[in-house]
């Protein structure tokens, strides 16, 4: 279940809203442009389960999301706990940066923690299994998967080379609460 909370962007320490109620969580990004679903898993999916699979367990909020936001093509990214380069992976996404296409993301199992920048706020939303979040194209953001990624979601993409990102070169990211997930606690 997502968790939203909000801060000024020039004081970590003050959080100006924090909820976890999916109702209010959806309205009060719809507010900001930014997409907010839950999607229901159709069938229980295996943590081993292929990208395939996952595709077509989810197929059709996936066709709609497609149709619906122009996106040509998905994926299914896979970051199972205990990788060797986990902390380059994390400090990779952890750079606040754009896109010039909407990034959207629905996590099948596990999560991270999204990081928009917008209107002297920072928005931090925890996502889990059954969450889709899309960020509109140019808005400032950073994820962060915590020290030992464990995540399975399916990205969208209107661009055939997927993934490009545009580093602003801010660090404000290093000043906001990282995502650090309880041992064995769903996100």
């Amino acid at each position: 279940m997502a968790r939203l909370s909000v801060y000024s962007d020039t004081d970590p320490t003050v959080i100006e809203l924090s909820s976890a109620d999916p109702a209010l969580v959806t309205a009060h990004l719809a507010l900001a442009g930014v997409l907010f679903e839950r999607w229901p898993a159709p069938q229980a999916i295996p943590d081993t389960a292929n990208a395939q699979t996952v595709l077509d367990a989810y197929a059709g909020p996936v066709a709609a999301l497609k149709e619906a936001r122009g996106f040509q093509s998905a994926d299914v990214v896979r970051m199972p706990r205990g990788l060797p380069d986990a902390a380059a992976r994390r400090a990779a996404f952890r750079a606040e940066h754009t896109h010039d296409e909407d990034e959207a993301r629905f996590f099948v199992q596990g999560g991270g923690a999204f990081y928009l920048h917008m209107d002297e706020k920072v928005y931090r939303i925890v996502c889990g299994a059954g969450d889709l979040l899309s960020i509109p194209a140019w808005t400032k953001h950073w994820f962060d998967m915590g020290p030992d990624p464990d995540f399975t979601a399916i990205r969208f993409f209107t661009r055939p080379d997927g993934w490009v990102a545009s580093f602003t070169g801010d660090v404000i990211a290093d000043r906001f609460p990282k995502f650090e997930p309880e041992p064995g606690a769903a996100p």
